[in-house]
């Protein structure tokens, strides 16, 4: 592995230290003391859902989530031309349900996660799994690729 490519690991992974959650600047997420709770009873891991959703297409994001007051993994994949949201359950990791993406916003984001997806020199597990392994006793809870002046964010 590259160090480009562990850099770009480390600055979309967003990882969890000892139960804490760790956000990078200019991420802030209005319910990550929520998250950061909800998360310390979750046995599934960002990688597993990553592989799951392959089944679903190629993933290009995942993030633990709170949605509707409750904990869930959210992976985007790609097929063609289509994008899909993925919930595996938190617990389990297995495939809760999976549809297609139409709401603009989403899409957009989906495109864009695409393109970057498109430069990265790895897979999103792949990165993932070497975050993990370089930051012992943490836990992935998101991976977003994105671009930055059209190059893959580093």
């Amino acid at each position: 592995m590259t160090t480009r490519a562990i850099s770009l690991i480390l600055l979309v992974a967003t990882i969890g230290f000892l139960g804490a959650l760790i956000v990078p600047a200019g991420a802030e997420d209005e319910n990550s003391p929520a998250l950061a709770a909800a998360m310390k009873n979750a046995t599934a891991t960002l990688q597993g859902g990553l592989k799951a959703s392959e089944a679903q297409g190629t993933p290009i994001s995942a993030k633990f989530e709170i949605e509707d007051g409750k904990l869930q993994l959210s992976i985007y994949t790609m097929k063609g031309n289509d994008f899909m949201e993925v919930v595996a359950d938190p617990n389990t990791g297995a495939i809760a349900k999976s549809e297609k993406i139409t709401d603009a916003g989403d899409l957009k984001e989906a495109a864009e996660q695409k393109a970057a997806m498109a430069k990265a020199k790895v897979p999103l597990v792949t990165a993932t799994e070497t975050a993990v392994k370089a930051n012992a006793g943490s836990r992935a809870v998101s991976i977003v690729p994105e671009l930055k002046s059209g190059q893959v964010r580093q």
